[in-house]
């Protein structure tokens, strides 16, 4: 089968969302598939990986991302040559995918990675959310209607597209992730050369370090935390617009030294810092079904979280992590719960390994691949049925004297 991933970004920037399309890619491709990545950047940047095709783009400051309105002539050949489009974002490479696959009966599937919903009350603060809300529910309903199958990675997810309006079929299908690495990485030294006693208790977050994550909310509890608790320590893991801002909060709070930011680190390091760590946090409330915390558990990390969508669907309370109200002083209890007591996080730990082993990406990529091959065997009836209407009418408008003659 050829496989066609359209996204508006890709890597070298990193987001749970570039690393699911590179996985994802990875597992199809061991498994025989052709499988392209279609998106928009510096043509001469040199992939480490095959089959990656950009089309020119222009930078948007340093956020990574290229915005580009059509793919070159080349690369829409190609485009139309595949026999399945998967679309991981639904506005640039969404509408082209739509422009390019429906008219040839080519299936068009569209995986929701992002709460859009609660991104433009970040970054579109200059319209009310009243009528960000309703432009986006107009176009998340339009488009998933020409969408061939609709996927969203928790069921907490599919409800939210319900209540924005989108009526299409839609399958759960949640994000994986390739376990091995995060089970047998060696721990890295990360407490030492942080100048920290093995007897220190680790909270972990890994994650963009942007207003959407409500790192805000995680420095006022952690904040109480650490009173409570002297010996716990957080550390950040990720880069983001929010950095400078955080790293002052920290300082304005006494949390100097108490809180470490470590910036971005290669996706091939995370599994030694996981492993470092000694349970992983977050008060992130705009998840759709985290890969982190899936990570973090893989590594054998309970988790605490805020119970909302994404969130809510992988940790579940007092199994494999802890679960609070969107509330400062219940997340705040939480977390100092989970600090000061070894024997919690021990039992927590099984059930966390345990959760993760469901989100092997083999497992959930054959469960995609399953819903790719019904959609392609209904597209191939769909084009000869296609074939036969579009031939008929010319042999009906000619009478039996005109084909007689044109024999």
């Amino acid at each position: 089968m050829r496989i066609g991933m359209m996204a508006d970004i890709y890597t070298p920037h990193v987001s749970g969302v570039t690393t699911h399309i590179a996985l994802i890619k990875r597992t199809l491709e061991r498994a025989g598939h052709e499988v392209f990545v279609f998106t928009f950047g510096h043509e001469q940047f040199h992939d480490a990986e095959p089959n990656v095709w950009r089309s020119p783009g222009l930078p948007v400051s340093n956020t990574g991302f290229s915005f580009g309105w059509r793919h070159t002539p080349e690369i829409r050949r190609l485009i139309r040559s595949m026999d399945l489009l998967h679309v991981h974002h639904p506005f640039v490479s969404g509408q082209l995918a739509l422009r390019y696959a429906v008219p040839l009966g080519v299936p068009v599937v569209f995986t929701n990675h992002t709460r859009y919903d609660l991104y433009a009350q970040y970054y579109v603060p200059a319209f009310p959310e009243i009528l960000t809300t309703a432009v986006l529910q107009a176009y998340l309903a339009s488009f998933c209607r020409e969408c061939s199958l609709v996927i969203a990675p928790s069921a907490g997810l599919c409800q939210v597209l319900r209540n924005l309006g989108v009526k299409s079929a839609i399958e759960i299908v949640p994000n994986g992730i390739e376990l091995a690495p995060f089970r047998e990485a060696t721990p890295d030294q990360l407490k030492d050369r942080l100048g920290l006693s093995e007897k220190t208790v680790l909270a972990v977050y890994v994650g963009r370090l942007g207003p959407e994550k409500n790192l805000a909310f995680l420095l006022r509890a952690f904040r109480g935390v650490a009173a409570a608790c002297p010996r716990v320590h957080l550390a950040l893991v990720g880069e983001g617009p929010e950095r400078d801002n955080l790293e002052d909060q920290a300082h304005q709070g006494g949390l100097e030294g108490r809180v470490h930011f470590l910036g971005q680190i290669g996706y091939e390091d995370l599994p030694r810092y996981l492993r470092a760590a000694d349970f992983f946090v977050t008060a992130s409330v705009s998840e759709v079904h985290p890969l982190t915390i899936t990570e973090g558990m893989a590594a054998g990390l309970p988790a605490v979280g805020i119970a909302s969508p994404g969130v809510g669907d992988l940790i579940e309370h007092e199994r494999n992590g802890l679960l609070a109200d969107n509330d400062l002083g219940a997340f705040t209890a939480m977390v100092t719960r989970m600090a000061g007591d070894a024997e919690l996080r021990q039992r927590l730990r099984l059930g966390a390994m345990e959760t993760a082993g469901r989100y092997g990406i083999e497992v959930t990529v054959a469960h995609l691949l399953n819903f790719y091959e019904i959609l392609c065997q209904a597209g191939r009836r769909n084009q000869r049925s296609s074939r036969r209407r579009t031939r008929a009418p010319r042999r009906e408008r000619l009478s039996p004297e005109s084909r007689e003659t044109q024999r």
